[in-house]
């Protein structure tokens, strides 16, 4: 995005079909190099429910500001959109639904807190970033 001249844009299909959808015939139809990134669980998340909840998982991950959706479309009239809420779900409670993420708080659990805490407060950080891009683009 920073380029000015890249279709980019985050996805995430659990979470939003209709906006990786959308996303995903945006950056064909765009003249110019685009980039697609979506976030996809895999076995080495550790999902304590299972990778058969992966489109579940997705979900909760945006609702948790864990992950946002946003388009970046420099041939439209408004180039950035934020498809993604404001997180409603809790970040640390989402974490923890992954082995990656609750066997540091087993093996270290004072800098697991640490890092969790600094973690959820980026990932606020990111969101109130892009509510401020997307008022930059009106």
């Amino acid at each position: 995005m920073s380029y000015g001249y890249v279709y980019t844009a985050q996805i995430a299909l659990g979470a939003d079909y209709a906006q990786s959808v959308k996303a995903i015939a945006e950056a064909e139809a765009y003249h110019g190099p685009s980039l697609i990134i979506g976030y996809a669980p895999c076995i080495n998340h550790g999902i304590k429910k299972g990778l058969a909840t992966a489109m579940e998982e997705t979900k909760l991950a945006v609702q948790s500001g864990y992950w946002f959706n946003f388009r970046f479309n420099p041939d439209a009239e408004q180039p950035f959109t934020l498809d993604s809420k404001e997180p409603s779900l809790s970040y640390r409670d989402f974490i923890m639904t992954e082995t990656r993420y609750n066997s540091l708080v087993r093996a270290f659990p004072e800098r697991a807190e640490e890092l969790f805490a600094a973690a959820e407060k980026q990932a606020k950080e990111k969101y109130r970033k892009l509510t401020n891009m997307s008022k930059l683009y009106e």
